[in-house]
């Protein structure tokens, strides 16, 4: 009885860590728009991107995320 409460914690919480990884790279891999970058606090900086079109947030609670 007890392995089995032991292995139901461990299947659980290794089910919930995969979902926070998950979570984290959808987090990254999101761009902004210019006005969303704004909205935050931040300034975008077109210069030196790195994908031409491209540009970057600083500054605010956006900071260093795409703009395009």
């Amino acid at each position: 009885m007890r392995i089995r409460r032991i292995l139901a914690a461990v299947i659980a919480t290794a089910a919930l860590a995969g979902l926070g990884l998950t979570g984290a790279t959808t987090a990254t891999a999101e761009s902004l728009t210019p006005g969303e970058c704004t909205q935050a606090g931040g300034t975008v900086d077109w210069s030196n991107p790195t994908v031409p079109g491209t540009g970057t947030c600083r500054g605010g609670t956006q900071d260093g995320k795409t703009v395009d």
